[in-house]
């Protein structure tokens, strides 16, 4: 019963000891089936009696956060069983605790150590890389002197380094002092910059790029670096030099003159390299044997870990009691589900060894309580589209399960096309039959999680539209000619060629005069006067569904209304709205049978000749004006006998309604008030001003409304209910006419679809076709694929999305308009599953 109206919920009172509150929240949480209310609004979070139990439950979360950044950051995957482990006594906090500590910290000493070495191995690195470089640099020079001295071109550099003394002294050269060091290799080109402009010119600069990249000790980043080299004269600018160097963050390193020097702290920086190529092996053995431990648990302990908060930030929304023994909670509860909950009380206590049995008190409230209704794989997509315009207020009839079959089915009609059908339900289909394993490799995507949560919905939308699709008898813009056609060729073979355009004559002897099988004749589909046929077949069905519909809706009205005991709401409202649907719309689709019954193509009038039939949409015009055509040149206005005086009679009744749900209901609660009586629907009337219609107070049984008192200025809660009423009516009066021209989308959006895949068929794919000789294959191969994805972007996705958007329209405001007011809230039970799964995906965001 809970899929067409919302579960039974109650208002209870839990009492529990303190030894027991732990495990037996604990055993709720496992059930979910319990909605806890805060009972310290007013108590700020840190001050809450197990705020430091929180605090405990944050910390070992972060480790275990730090754990897991280590561990994929050094690829090693983690175990996942799918166990489910309980949630750990309190006195466990303390041995997870210290086993989350140990390895934190074992885990920094080892970075601490490994980044300390690495820090040590690129130092040495760079210096090889200098010692190697810079040896190159000597090498070219004589007398400590750079090969740009030998250069013509330098000679302005040499007279503003040596002066004209040095140059004319030859040999004597003057002797230059340097340094040696590593740069980031992006930074070289403003380094020299300001070395130039600080030093202004009196420094020589050589560079080499080393040409593999090093590793940040700090980021373990891949960065490019670069060996320089500079020449200098004077201790003031080696000063210079120096914090230049140190403003760009580059590494010096001390480099002997002597090439002898050079060549031996070569080998002994190679020796302690390979040293220190061992040392950190072993250290990241060491690193990677903890961590490999650490994947093996992780997985449970976030689950134990988050179980332990969740169950402590439970505790404290329950209250103490005055001997501060007693925990004291309030908790809505699905009253189907009391006994299960009992148990599982039962098991907590017994758990913790308690003596004291837990107490579980149903408490009476006028409080509206959470809507919840119970939903599976299957029927949680529809309910997921219901929610999304509004949560059912409690206990209202819940649209859910006739969207089940009317959101497909109206979806099929407007994308009634056998080859798209199949090509969405194949899609569907394959998402159902590798539903778990799809489900566990949770993608993150927004676009897969849509298609992957709604795929009973598509596979169901596919299904309805392969239906349709040979109800239209439309595969891809062609048709399938299974039965044969009641149509023969009566034309010969020179009309055939000559004319572009043949109509099909149904009062012609080229038709059979009986109906094809099953769906369109399949002669249809090329037809010049197919659109003509099929838009007429196409408007009427779409009005007739959407008469029936409406009236569906607004009969679930009335179920909404006997099941509240609110009698006053069926006399005033749905009687009067009952009438006005059947005396009008209702009519309308009648006359649309009664023309296809008594109508055919050689049906012949005695004013106006064959092929005459009266017109449903003037007809109806005509009635609603009271009027009728007096011009004898066209088709006789009656279908029947006396069809104008009871149209007249069906509009003057279904106008005289109009007043009555304007004011009936409202001048009844105002004699009621007088008379000091109290009425059956009381609280739904004051609720109207909040929701604009309806709105209920029911008793602990949740089977009768409350009255609820009257406000003290009664005038104007009287006026309030005229408004409201009014609005409804206006609403719903003017709604009945443009809902129902609402449905002719279902018309519309069929006919977009068809011609739209009629021009990919005939624009694409036939050019693929008229090729006779053996490249025809290969340009049929390529503009099928070009014809292919067309159909599934265009035809497929988009033209998909469109009909789901507007089938969804017809549902919420068509449809769920006449009886649905969602304007309940949703029931939100303390569970597990719910908490891993939402921070499950938060981690991975």
């Amino acid at each position: 019963m809970s899929l067409f109206r919302s579960e039974d919920m109650a208002l209870c009172q839990l009492f529990l000891q303190s030894e027991a509150a732990y495990s037996c929240v604990s055993e709720l949480g496992e059930l979910g089936l319990l909605q806890f209310r805060d009972l310290n609004p007013d108590v700020n979070a840190f001050q809450r009696k197990f705020v430091n139990e929180v605090r405990r439950c944050d910390e070992m979360e972060r480790k275990l956060r730090y754990l897991e950044k280590e561990i994929r950051k050094d690829g090693i995957p983690m175990l996942d069983t799918g166990e489910n482990p309980e949630a750990p006594q309190p006195r466990e906090m303390i041995d997870l605790e210290a086993t989350f500590e140990k390895l934190e910290n074992e885990l920094r000493e080892v970075n601490q150590n490994a980044e300390a070495l690495k820090r040590n191995y690129l130092e040495l690195t760079e210096l090889k890389h200098i010692l190697r470089k810079t040896q190159v640099f000597f090498d070219e020079a004589e007398f400590g002197l750079p090969p740009q001295m030998a250069d013509p071109s330098s000679q302005d550099e040499q007279v503003t380094l040596l002066g004209e003394e040095g140059l004319r002294a030859g040999g004597q050269a003057l002797k230059l002092g340097f340094v040696a060091g590593v740069i980031l290799r992006e930074r070289i080109p403003p380094f020299e910059r300001m070395l130039w402009r600080a030093c202004r010119g009196n420094v020589f600069l050589r560079q080499a790029e080393i040409e593999t990249p090093l590793e940040d000790p700090a980021t373990s980043d891949q960065v490019h670096k670069s060996v320089f080299i500079i020449f200098y004269q004077g201790d003031q600018l080696k000063s210079r030099v120096k914090k230049i160097c140190e403003g760009f963050r580059a590494t010096l390193y001390p480099c002997p003159e002597a090439p002898s020097d050079r060549r031996e702290m070569a080998m002994g920086v190679m020796t302690r390299i390979e040293d220190l190529n061992t040392v950190l092996n072993q250290t990241q053995d060491h690193r990677h044997r903890v961590l490999a431990a650490a994947a093996k648990n992780i997985t449970n302990w976030f689950i134990k870990v988050r179980k332990i908060k969740a169950i402590y930030h439970t505790l404290n929304l329950f209250n103490l009691d005055v001997t501060q023994k007693c925990l004291i909670a309030e908790c809505w509860v699905p009253t189907e589900d009391l006994e299960q909950i009992q148990l599982a009380l039962r098991r907590g206590t017994e758990r913790s060894g308690s003596s004291v049995p837990p107490i579980l008190n149903r408490m009476d409230t006028l409080e509206n309580p959470p809507t919840y209704n119970k939903t599976n794989k299957f029927t949680s997509g529809f309910q997921h589209l219901v929610d999304a315009y509004g949560v059912a207020s409690y206990r209202e009839a819940n649209p859910a399960p006739y969207t089940i079959i009317t959101f497909p089915f109206l979806f099929a009609v407007m994308f009634g096309d056998l080859g798209h059908g199949i090509l969405m339900a194949s899609f569907a289909a394959y998402l159902v039959i590798k539903e778990r394993t799809l489900g566990a490799k949770k993608i993150q995507s927004d676009v897969w999680n849509i298609f992957f949560g709604g795929r009973y919905i598509i596979l169901l939308m596919g299904l309805f539209s392969m239906y349709t699709g040979m109800m239209y008898n439309d595969v891809f813009s062609k048709s399938l000619n299974i039965f044969g056609s009641n149509w023969r060729n009566n034309y010969d073979e020179s009309t055939l060629m000559d004319s572009k355009a043949l109509q099909l004559d149904p009062n012609s002897t080229a038709y059979f005069k009986y109906p094809y099988p099953f769906g369109l004749d399949p002669i249809w589909q090329v037809a010049e006067n197919k659109i003509i046929f099929l838009n007429s077949y196409k408007m009427k069905i779409s009005i007739i569904f959407g008469v029936f519909h409406m009236l569906f809706g607004v009969l679930l009205s009335l179920w909404n209304h006997v099941y509240f005991r609110d009698r006053l709401a069926i006399m005033c409202e749905f009687i009067p709205q009952i009438i006005f649907m059947c005396f009008l719309f209702l009519y309308m689709v009648l006359l649309m049978f009664i023309k296809w019954v008594n109508y055919s193509a050689d049906t012949t009038d005695v004013k106006a000749g064959p092929y005459c039939a009266p017109s449903i949409l003037i007809t109806f015009i005509n009635m609603v004006l009271f009027k009728s055509s007096k011009n004898p040149d066209v088709c006789d206005d009656w279908m029947y006998a006396g069809q104008g005086f009871l149209q007249k009679l069906l509009v003057v009744i279904a106008l005289l309604c109009v007043p009555v749900m304007l004011f009936a209901k409202p001048i009844m609660i105002m004699r009621a008030r007088k008379q000091h009586q109290p009425l059956m629907n009381a609280g739904h009337t004051n609720n109207a001003a909040e929701n604009g219609d309806a709105g209920y107070q029911l008793d602990d049984s949740m089977q009768q409304v409350q009255p609820v008192p009257a406000h003290q200025d009664e005038e104007e809660d009287i006026t309030e209910i005229f408004i409201h009423q009014g609005i409804h009516t206006i609403e719903y009066v003017l709604g009945s006419v443009s809902h129902t021209a609402s449905y002719l989308r279902l018309w519309a959006l069929s006919l977009a679809h068809a011609q739209l895949s009629e021009v990919l068929w005939n624009m694409v794919l036939r050019n693929g076709l008229t090729w006779t000789d053996w490249t025809g294959g290969i340009v049929l191969w390529a503009i099928f694929a070009f014809w292919a994805m067309l159909t599934v972007s265009i035809l497929v996705l988009m033209e998909g999305l469109s009909a789901f958007l507007h089938t969804l329209r017809l549902h919420w405001v068509e449809f769920q308009s006449k009886f649905y007011h969602g304007l309940g809230y949703s029931f939100t039970p303390f569970s597990f599953k719910t908490i891993l799964d939402q921070a499950a995906t938060n981690a991975e965001e």
